[in-house]
């Protein structure tokens, strides 16, 4: 097939183009910058988006955001959060809507961050939006996908957790302390992490892609959610490191404001419902085995 992919140099994209192009496919990959490997440059700013690259194209996968935990949320940078998925999302799918040959599926970024803190409540693709800031901006995040869906195009809104990846994300910031033998949970522990090792997030792109029967909200998630706590124990056991400093939550709200809050000290207990029902098999259901493989630490 021939794939668009945006986010191309992303934590995710950056494993997912090598997969699509050793499974056969041409990829071709839209950025901001050919200097940056991008085969069709765009400016969402400027809504600028070339449309004869894109005719003729069987999938694009939609990747393309700024990091949510790069810096404090401030009003500026929650505008620039916001600016960074609605308006080149709503681009894309614009466009796509109005091709005289538009792509089969639209395999479309979200987060699980979209139902919000929610205590121990277990969450399939059935549960309702929450609130707060990252729910309201993951509805408008996939409210900006609609054009594709409303023109016949399959979409996929694909709801992802905490990617497990030893060279970015969450996991790579913690490994550093985690390694002096200064991790432990974030405040008390007992929010729920929702993750996903790399190989099974790059796998469920390619299931989404390739299932006709499998459109809407898809929770991209391992089945094995774990609290913090015991994401800190384990993480800990498997670098042979204590485990035993926690941050407290008046500190981590000091330094990071409103979104310790939000991204750090709140979570959600996410079940990948729709994944299991089409078929999907993970191949790190359970954290520890995910973490030893992503570290290269075997058993």
């Amino acid at each position: 097939m021939r794939v668009l992919v945006t986010g191309a140099s992303g934590l995710v994209g950056g494993r997912l183009v090598p997969a699509l192009a050793a499974d056969g496919h041409a990829v071709v990959r839209l950025g901001r910058s050919a200097a940056r490997g991008a085969d069709v440059v765009w400016e969402p700013a400027a809504g600028r988006l070339p449309r004869a690259p894109l005719e003729g194209l069987d999938a694009v996968v939609h990747l393309a955001g700024e990091s949510i935990a790069a810096r404090r949320w401030s009003a500026q940078r929650r505008r620039a959060l916001v600016a960074s998925r609605v308006q080149p999302t709503m681009l894309l799918a614009t466009t796509l809507a109005t091709l005289e040959r538009p792509p089969r599926v639209l395999v479309s970024a979200s987060a699980v961050g979209i139902y919000g803190d929610r205590g121990d409540s277990a969450l399939d693709e059935r549960a309702a939006p929450g609130s707060g800031f990252l729910a309201e901006l993951a509805r408008a995040w996939e409210a900006a996908i609609e054009p594709a869906a409303a023109s016949g195009i399959r979409v996929v809104r694909l709801r992802l957790g905490l990617v497990l990846a030893a060279d970015g994300g969450l996991l790579a910031r913690l490994l550093p302390l985690f390694r002096l033998g200064l991790g432990g949970s974030l405040g008390s522990g007992r929010q729920w992490m929702s993750w996903i090792a790399e190989a099974d997030l790059i796998a469920a792109i390619r299931h989404a892609i390739a299932r006709p029967d499998l459109s809407g909200a898809v929770n991209a998630v391992a089945p094995g959610a774990v609290t913090n706590r015991d994401f800190a124990r384990a993480l800990g056991a498997v670098l042979g490191r204590p485990a035993w400093l926690p941050a407290p939550a008046a500190v981590l709200r000091a330094v990071f404001g409103a979104m310790a809050r939000e991204a750090l000290l709140a979570g959600q207990r996410v079940i990948p419902e729709r994944l299991l029902a089409t078929g999907f098999e993970f191949r790190f259901p359970e954290l520890t085995p995910a973490l030893r493989h992503v570290l290269g630490r075997p058993a």
